[in-house]
């Protein structure tokens, strides 16, 4: 079985005290690691067609699953819209979705990340398989989907440094300092990626799941600079270096030369030990000190990139 590995060290071995000290935090730290109540998302309308379609936009469901729409197409990354994380049995901070998946209209294509349970969802990909013209994935995800029915010749899959273009836009397919697996015995045997996606007018970056490394900084200086970064700031925990801190998410935005950043990979599952608001808090105070334009929607509010006024409330704290 083929093997990936980061482009840095990044050594996720767990010794016998980091395994007793995730225990005992599993058994005891659950305070305010979910909201008390169930939390309102917006609820999202998407029309049969386009309306506008020179303008680029984005709409957040809530972890890592957003809607980016750019210069006539549809483009769905990450769409885990379970109810419930398989295996980790993570439940959902909210009641409903913006948009159920069975409600969608055509979908150009699905890009996924990687194939963790949090970002590949069974479910999810049942109900879209058919409303979705292709799957874009890295190196060996596409079994999975072959396997869940989804035809073959939909499906594309890609490597780091591998572009490809989708009529005006081209999609890059960029490292990631994360892992990969869906059991015990087949860790890192599907490659973990980021995306590029730049149209004539737009430039877009997603992280996937990520820790902090050089690659942010490579991106940049190759694809930069980008109207827009999808950065994950979330489930992050000092035992391990998959993900980032709220802080590393700014920086990384700064070496990517991003202008605005929409941070995700939180407000939907707790998958870490710290507090749920604890991501956005941080990632908020830290590009405020680095003067680094956020926008922090609300679950199914839709961002228009171009616009001169985003969403800044911080509708968490209520």
């Amino acid at each position: 079985m083929e093997k990936y590995e980061n482009q840095i060290p990044t050594d996720m071995r767990m010794g016998l005290t980091t395994i007793f000290s995730l225990l005992r935090d599993t058994l005891f730290k659950t305070a305010k690691l979910k909201p008390a109540a169930n939390i309102d998302v917006e609820t999202f309308r998407l029309a049969d067609e386009i309306t506008v379609p020179n303008g680029t936009r984005v709409t957040w469901f809530g972890h890592s699953a957003f809607l980016l729409e750019i210069e006539g197409k549809r483009l769905l990354f990450d769409p885990m819209l379970g109810t419930r994380i398989p295996w980790v049995g993570a439940k959902r901070y909210s009641k409903n979705l913006p948009l159920q998946p069975e409600d969608f209209p055509a979908i150009d294509a699905i890009i996924l990340s990687h194939d963790h349970y949090d970002h590949l969802d069974y479910s999810s990909i049942r109900k879209l398989k058919d409303k979705a013209n292709r799957f874009i994935v890295p190196l060996g995800v596409g079994r999975h989907l072959i396997k869940w029915g989804v035809a073959s010749e939909k499906i594309s899959e890609h490597q780091w440094y591998e572009e490809l273009v989708i009529e005006d836009l081209t999609l890059a397919c960029m490292p990631a300092r994360h892992f990969s697996g869906r059991g015990l015995f087949n860790r890192n045997s599907t490659l973990w990626c980021s995306w590029v996606i730049v149209g004539r007018e737009t430039r877009v970056y997603f992280s996937g799941d990520s820790g902090y490394g050089p690659h942010f900084k490579e991106i940049g200086d190759t694809y930069g600079p980008f109207d827009l970064t999808m950065m994950e700031c979330g489930q992050y925990d000092e035992r391990f270096l998959i993900h980032m801190k709220p802080e590393e998410t700014v920086q990384a935005h700064l070496d990517l030369r991003g202008q605005l950043l929409i941070p995700i990979h939180w407000g939907a599952f707790t998958l870490a030990f710290h507090l749920w608001t604890d991501p956005i808090e941080r990632v908020t105070k830290a590009a405020t000190e680095q003067k680094v334009k956020i926008a922090t929607p609300k679950i199914g509010e839709t961002v228009v990139i171009a616009a001169k006024e985003i969403p800044s409330n911080a509708w968490w704290r209520k």
